[in-house]
């Protein structure tokens, strides 16, 4: 298939089929592992602990899956690593920009991931899971994003630095460095390379002031190599300073793993010779874009991936005689997406004189997931019921007054089958986990003044507990009015 996979293609009904790792068609219902979920917002089948039925829309939290992901990418590499001999050790880190609800953010760390934050806010997220006991002391906390003298960003993290010793600034520019010099503190500090893009396929040559493809590069992110060297001798030279990590961030959502590890080898063959003259050095940050699934025909091989990856690493450290790094990767998509889902039910059909029949959902398309009109994103959808009767080709409508209001995107080719019978029929939105939420707002005023939906947040100790739940109201039109400053008769 070259279009992405984002449903059932098939007129024909859905056999007890498993679609991916975690949902299945089971007699004619639709399961997130063994959770019926037409269950949660139309009934039947058996009470799963929830004891009511909920309203749609209706966004689901899937806690166990988040815990899923750190432990099985911790276990590839783990793995990886013993086979081939590498004695680095891997730290899974969680980007938090993807999701920072308070409910993701506590059970990513619970399952033993370090933090990682892009801005002054951030460092109350890290103080509150420090209160709760989920951020020990020992655990990494990386500091991404802009955090010029001056600023209220520096100025905070100088100040977290008091209550979390194992906080390590990354800097992406010179300006950046005198608030942690200055500070007296004894900071271990990371460096970022400015070489976000895929277009790095040759070494990167040069101490001091050569041009390189890494240089030419199109960002507005990290250093360029002279800077970057300069940076390095200050930290050095600097009493309460330690080099610790290099950043090397080339992408996101990278689906070639071949192509990932060889745009990152010029990264990789700077962190050899940067460690010949920097022997504090020992973690190589590759930031993120490890790939997740979105859709149904998704492949991508973590463990190739991180074979490749060892393989650079050691390849290029014994090149230049220096001990192998720790690795570092900052998942942020790959952590959160699957653990998300939106579910609606079909208002009506309309059979307008339009190529294909439109199903009108009772929310937002464009608002709940604004990346499937910003970027032409794909999503899964499938639906909760009725997955026992026949299918038809069909587009999505939301309720905005927007063309842009529309699944699938204006730009797909990929066809989208749901059932003919649309009598109270619900459907899904799956991997929606990511940044969606966050770019959306939360708790704000919505285009076209739609609510946003009740929110019900899933949680298990193992796979052979029971359920537990709860709920988190949606909002009412008058909390949409209050927030745009209208007067709200609250009688």
């Amino acid at each position: 298939m070259t279009h992405p996979i984002i449903g059932w293609e098939h007129e024909s009904p859905v056999p007890n089929h498993e679609f991916n790792s975690f949902l299945a068609s089971r007699n004619g219902r639709l399961f997130y592992e063994d959770l019926d979920l037409a269950q949660l917002v139309h009934g039947g089948g058996q009470d799963q602990g929830l004891g009511r039925t909920l309203p749609s829309p209706l966004e689901i939290i899937y806690l166990p899956m988040l815990r899923q992901k750190v432990a099985e990418l911790n276990s590839v590499f783990a793995e990886v690593a013993a086979e081939i001999g590498y004695a680095g050790r891997f730290h899974y880190t969680y980007a938090s920009k993807a999701n920072t609800a308070e409910e993701v953010v506590h059970a990513v760390l619970d399952a033993g991931a370090n933090y990682e934050m892009s801005s002054q806010f951030d460092t109350v997220i890290v103080q509150t899971m420090q209160t709760s006991g989920v951020l020990s002391p020992e655990r990494m906390v990386i500091a991404n994003g802009f955090k010029p003298a001056g600023s209220g960003y520096a100025h905070s993290l100088v100040q977290l630095k008091r209550v979390h010793d194992n906080l390590i600034p990354v800097l992406e520019d010179l300006i950046e460095l005198a608030p942690f010099i200055e500070s007296g503190l004894a900071f271990d500090v990371g460096l970022r390379l400015k070489c976000y893009g895929h277009r790095l396929t040759s070494g990167v040559s040069g101490n001091h002031g050569t041009k390189t493809p890494v240089d030419a590069g199109n960002s507005r992110f990290g250093l360029q190599i002279a800077d970057l060297w300069k940076a390095a001798d200050i930290i050095a030279a600097a009493p309460s300073l330690n080099l610790k990590l290099l950043h090397a961030m080339i992408g996101s959502q990278i689906t070639s793993e071949h192509e990932f590890v060889s745009a990152l080898k010029p990264a990789i063959d700077l962190y050899g010779r940067m460690r010949q003259r920097h022997s504090e050095m020992s973690i190589f940050d590759f930031g993120g874009g490890v790939p997740a699934p979105m859709t149904l025909n998704f492949h991508f091989d973590y463990r190739l991936f991180a074979r490749l990856l060892m393989t650079a690493l050691s390849e290029a450290c014994a090149r230049y005689g220096v001990p192998v790094p720790d690795i570092m990767g900052e998942m942020g998509r790959y952590t959160a997406t699957e653990h998300g889902a939106h579910f609606f039910r079909v208002l009506t059909v309309k059979n307008n004189g339009s190529e294909l029949p439109w199903y009108i959902l009772n929310g937002s398309i464009m608002t709940s997931f604004p990346d499937t009109w910003a970027l032409g994103e794909h999503f899964i959808v499938l639906p909760l019921n009725h997955l026992d009767k026949p299918f038809q080709r069909v587009q999505l409508g939301g309720l905005t007054c927007d063309s842009d209001d529309v699944y699938p995107p204006k730009t797909s080719v990929s066809p989208l089958y749901l059932p003919v019978e649309t009598k109270d029929l619900y459907i899904g939105f799956f991997s929606v986990g990511a940044y969606q939420e966050m770019l959306g707002g939360v708790k704000g005023a919505k285009h076209c003044m739609l609510p946003e939906a009740f929110e019900l947040i899933i949680d298990r100790a193992d796979d052979k507990e029971p359920y537990q739940f709860r709920l988190l109201p949606g909002q009412t039109s008058n909390d949409v009015l209050r927030i745009l400053g209208y007067p709200v008769d609250e009688s």
